[in-house]
């Protein structure tokens, strides 16, 4: 077992407290009790402090910002009959009406549903039966996608005229201020993974999940008032609802919200409006290098944060020479931790343990776990097993092994080091059984992209008659390569065992990716 708490012991200010009398998770001391709260505190020390400015070029202070949640909130309680527990979705492009909605419902006790804008009407309509949904405040381009649940009680609410205009506006109550009605221990979000729609959880995360996890970021990373940031990527993921938007919000940094991610435009915008922080996915920040003889000097980003999936070494060291002034932090985290379980310590782009994920933060502990469920010893891999303050403790109507005795078994393999550092090698339902011999995708991925021309690649198990199972990769090449199936192959069979060259190889324009910005291998599959 690993904990956090010990490891971060020297390098971050921080204390902990026991979530109540008794309880083994460890929270951090003199917290908000919620993202409202936390609006609260800092418009009162940040008035005019610019909070947010979306795609529509719209710009809010913080005390416009709780204006526009409080009377938002008081329609809410008395036209709308929300109240604490209301389940209440959200179906909005990042918008500030999105931030209006969710911090009023937090102030209200209630539970935000955030719904995929990248999602088809029939995935949405299930999540909202899923989900319980009594009310959906959404984009007017989905107002008539929720036509047919009004015959079942469930009211909706369209932020209209969003382009010309603030959308909610013409809601509000001339009656009471609404009461400020929550508790640490109240869901606050549920937030369905990633799965088909039949096999999406809804993680019931927590507002103490989600301020511990705020807390972390701004903590380890040493995010302030002078921080700056975009969310280029859909604002209902938890990296931009938790670790981006509820970061800010705590500490009083401003927020530029893009509507639609386009490498260029995100980089033009850290250059004009002098962003000192993004946090991203690796697809992300592939495609940032894309652009980057266009944009040689950005002085004012200072560090960057990189979690979801696997970052290959090469692309952390191409990072590092476009931009050597920058801290690159790799982070490790899941819908169900809140966001970050680990954080790397300084630039892991320069470090000897490139590659690793960083410590569990603060209030974690770790065990890597055989298939038994035995811990093993350092350098063994198995699979990651997490506790602590950002974890959630329920999927909402669903239960599952990988959730016990307040433990989650991420699905995740990987080892921890002798000094502590995590490696994740793989997704469990990703190793690749080879007639025996066992293949981690992210080895083979690792190897395709130290090839000259591949600017992005995805290997994945298929089927096979002699062997079960063999790997099979999707490469996305840079502009003027001329590498094809053969050459990669023949490349690979001077780097690898021959078992783990990948038996097919398709060259592709897109990598597919999920609705929230992962590779979607489920969907690579289907296409060998």
């Amino acid at each position: 077992m690993l904990s956090g708490t010990d490891k971060w012991k020297g390098l971050v200010d921080f204390q902990l407290e026991p979530l109540n009398p008794g309880s083994d998770i460890l929270c951090y001391t003199s917290l908000p009790t919620t993202l409202y709260d936390a609006l609260c505190k800092t418009a009162q020390s940040f008035p005019d402090k610019t909070a947010i400015v979306d795609n529509y070029d719209r710009s809010c202070t913080y005390t416009d910002l709780l204006a526009k949640t409080d009377a938002f909130a008081s329609y809410l309680y008395q036209k709308q009959n929300i109240h604490r527990n209301s389940h209440v979705a959200l179906m909005m492009y990042n918008c500030l009406e999105f931030c209006v909605s969710f911090l009023a419902l937090l102030k209200l006790g209630a539970v935000t549903i955030p719904l995929p804008s990248k999602y088809k009407k029939q995935e949405v309509s299930s999540l909202v039966e899923k989900a319980d949904v009594s009310c959906i405040i959404c984009d007017q381009d989905f107002y008539k996608w929720f036509e047919d649940f009004e015959t079942q009680g469930i009211r909706r609410i369209a932020c209209s005229d969003i382009e010309k205009g603030y959308g909610l506006a013409t809601y509000h109550s001339p009656e009471t201020e609404s009461p400020v009605c929550h508790d640490s221990f109240d869901d606050a979000i549920i937030m369905f993974t990633s799965g088909t729609t039949s096999q999406s959880k809804g993680v019931v995360i927590k507002n103490y999940n989600i301020m511990n996890a705020v807390a972390t970021y701004q903590k380890i990373l040493n995010i302030t008032a002078d921080d700056i940031s975009v969310i280029p990527i859909p604002i209902y993921h938890v990296t931009g609802m938790v670790a981006l938007l509820g970061l800010f919000i705590h500490c009083g940094g401003t927020l530029y919200l893009h509507k639609i991610f386009n490498a260029r435009r995100v980089l033009q915008c850290v250059k004009e409006h002098n962003i000192t922080f993004l946090h991203a996915s690796p697809t992300v920040f592939s495609m940032l290098l894309e652009e980057k003889d266009l944009f040689p000097s950005l002085p004012t980003l200072k560090q960057f944060a990189c979690g979801s999936s696997n970052m290959p070494k090469e692309k952390l060291t191409a990072i590092h020479n476009w931009l050597p002034h920058s801290v690159f932090h790799t982070v490790y985290g899941l819908t169900e931790t809140t966001s970050p379980a680990t954080i790397f310590p300084g630039d892991a782009s320069t470090s000897p343990y490139i590659g690793s994920s960083g410590f569990p933060v603060p209030g974690t502990v770790f065990e890597i776990r055989d298939d038994n469920g035995t811990p093993l010893k350092d350098g063994q891999i198995g699979e990651i097993w997490i506790h602590g303050n950002v974890v959630l403790t329920s999927y909402y109507k669903t239960d599952t092994p990988s959730l016990k005795d307040g433990w989650l078994g991420t699905g995740d393999l990987g080892y921890f080091n002798e000094k502590g550092y995590l490696f994740v090698v793989d997704r469990k339902k990703d190793m690749i059984n080879r007639g025996g011999e066992k293949i981690c995708s992210f080895d083979v991925e690792n190897e395709i992209y130290k090839l000259k021309g591949v600017n992005e690649a995805a290997v994945v198990g298929i089927p096979d008659d002699v062997y079960g199972e063999v790997a099979a990769a999707l490469v996305k090449l840079g502009p003027g390569s001329d590498l094809d199936e053969p050459k990669i192959q023949a490349l690979l069979h001077k780097k690898i065992a021959k078992y783990k060259i990948p038996k097919r190889i398709l060259i592709t324009d897109e990598i597919p990716l999920t609705p929230n910005g992962k590779i979607d291998k489920r969907a690579i599959r289907k296409m060998f």
